[in-house]
């Protein structure tokens, strides 16, 4: 089970529409494929979704950080050293995706040479999880329509609608249209990217105060430290602290701040090893957690989903699974499929995920 290569593949797949929300526009799925090959012949694959206005990654920088530094330090290291490789790869500042991608390869590696699937390897709770889906930047009609489409198709009902803009008069109209077309018929949470300051945070959560939101996240800048706190000690429903939180201790420090009383795990941000670690970090505090979407491929949504429903905390809330069906294509040989209102793991060993290398030749960046 030792560790050959590791590969960072450039790829592009265009989007239908461009996502956008308070801290940029996304038109193109510009990621990166990492594989993990082993003197066994096996191959573990993940995803890679450079974030430059979040995290300060970009695609190049991905490939270079792996290709330079993480492989080398990993080659000749069996895939049960993944502590081992943890901290190696914690040398390294930032390039929390690049990590993540090859964490979670190893970790695909791993079940595929054992015969298990990863989600049994982590904790194997249950084999689905409930399917959040995130709204951007529209007209309130267009994305009522775009709600409707969802759960006519997909039988989705807990929508992330994302906020931030200005006049918040703008995202406040979408929700409540939102509420007033569907009812309990539908969850809703919101996401502001740090798009607002504390007060118009505030003002914001008063106007919508009768729309019976699940979560508020992120709606302002964890640097305005206690403008967070007093925004988030008016509240009265958790605070999920996303980007804010890139690592457990990031979470410690704003949970015991006061500055979030919830976690967004994203599997393309900490892996499976560092979501391990916030798990069960959130549960010692006391926390709702969610499984967040960094706007991944299905790739990246498999994994998701492989890491929320291994644990009963992660799988009690529908997870940020959907956002793929924006994209125009994508790698898989078997394309995922959210069917009344759920996404399952895949069968089969490791993630069960299978490239379609016609697809890979096509969007590969790197010929």
């Amino acid at each position: 089970m030792k560790i050959t290569g590791v590969e960072a593949i450039p790829f592009a797949i265009p989007y239908r529409k461009p996502l956008k929300f308070a801290s940029g526009e996304v038109h193109t799925a510009e990621h990166v494929l990492v594989r993990v090959h082993t003197d066994d012949g096996v191959v573990g694959i993940a995803e890679a979704p450079p974030r430059p206005f979040t995290y300060g990654e970009t695609q190049d920088g991905i490939i270079a950080v792996i290709k330079k530094i993480f492989a080398p330090q990993l080659i000749g290291m069996t895939l049960l050293q993944r502590e081992t490789i943890a901290a190696r790869l914690g040398r390294t500042v930032g390039n929390p995706a690049a990590k993540a991608a090859v964490d979670m390869a190893v970790w695909d590696a791993l079940g595929r040479t054992l015969d298990v699937q990863v989600t049994d390897l982590l904790g194997g709770y249950t084999d689905r999880m409930r399917v959040s889906h995130m709204l951007g930047f529209d007209e309130p009609a267009a994305m009522v329509a775009e709600a409707e489409r969802m759960r006519e198709l997909y039988g989705i009902t807990t929508f992330k609608v994302k906020v931030g803009r200005r006049p918040m008069s703008l995202d406040i109209a979408v929700v409540r249209a939102l509420r007033e077309r569907f009812g309990d018929g539908i969850d809703l949470y919101i996401d502001g990217n740090r798009g607002w300051t504390a007060s118009e945070s505030a003002a914001a959560m008063k106007e919508m105060a009768d729309l019976r939101l699940l979560f508020a996240e992120e709606l302002c800048p964890a640097d305005d430290v206690l403008g967070r706190r007093w925004l988030v000690s008016r509240l009265d429903v958790p605070f999920i602290a996303d980007e804010s939180v890139p690592t457990p201790a990031d979470v410690t420090r704003e949970v015991l701040a006061g500055a979030a009383t919830a976690v967004s795990i994203k599997t393309a941000r900490t892996g499976f090893t560092g979501s391990q670690r916030v798990l069960h970090l959130a549960e010692g505090l006391g926390v709702e957690v969610v499984m967040g979407n960094q706007i991944d491929g299905q790739l990246g949504s498999l994994c998701t989903v492989a890491f929320g429903a291994a644990f009963q905390l992660t799988s009690r809330r529908a997870g940020e699974l959907s956002n793929f069906l924006d994209m125009s294509d994508d790698l898989l040989a078997e394309p995922l499929q959210i069917r009344d209102g759920e996404l399952a793991i895949r069968p089969g060993a490791g993630l069960g995920a299978d490239l379609d290398p016609d697809k890979l030749e096509r969007y590969r960046q790197d010929h």
